[in-house]
C-alpha cells in the first residue's frame, strides 16, 4: 500500500516549525501498521530537520549557530536577487536536509523519545511551504 499527502506549512519567516502532529496523524489515518516514511520539501530555502523535541532552547541554539555560519549579507555570494537572505537561505538549505525518512511501527512514526520532524525556514519573510508526505508499507 501506497499513501501520499501533502503538507502545507505555512510560516513567519525564519524559525523552525514543529511538523510532527500532522505527519503523525497522517500516518495514524492511513492504516499502514508497518512501512516507511518518506518526507520531502519541494523548496530550496528551507528544509527539514529531524531534533530534539522536548527543550525549545535547542531550536534557539540551532538557529543562532547557523545565524554565526551562514550570516545574511555576506559579501562573497553574488546571487543576491531577492535579498540579502537569498543565497544565505540557500547554503543552509543545503546544509541541512530535503528529505527525511523515518520507520513506521505499530501505525505511528517510530521516533526516538526525545525526536520530532521540523520545517526549518531559512527566509526572513513568511512562505507557504509544501511538504510531500508518502507512506510505504502494510
Amino acid at each position: 500500500m501506497i499513501e501520499q499527502r501533502e503538507l502545507e506549512v505555512e510560516t513567519r519567516g525564519r524559525g523552525i516549525y514543529p511538523c510532527t502532529s500532522e505527519i503523525q496523524a497522517f500516518v495514524s489515518s492511513s492504516g499502514v501498521s508497518v512501512g516507511m516514511l518518506s518526507v520531502f520539501i519541494r523548496h530550496t530555502s528551507a528544509s527539514l530537520v529531524l531534533s530534539e523535541n522536548a527543550d525549545p532552547d535547542v531550536l534557539v541554539d540551532l538557529e543562532a549557530f547557523m545565524s554565526r555560519q551562514v550570516p545574511d549579507g555576506d559579501p562573497i555570494y553574488r546571487h543576491t536577487a531577492e535579498g540579502p537572505d537569498d543565497m544565505p537561505a540557500h547554503v543552509r538549505s543545503v546544509l541541512t536536509q530535503s528529505d527525511l525518512n523515518i520507520p513506521v511501527r505499530d501505525g505511528r512514526c517510530a521516533l526516538g523519545t526525545w525526536q520530532g520532524i521540523f520545517l526549518w525556514e531559512h527566509r526572513r519573510a513568511p512562505h507557504r511551504r509544501r511538504v510531500f508526505l508518502t507512506l510505504q508499507g502494510e
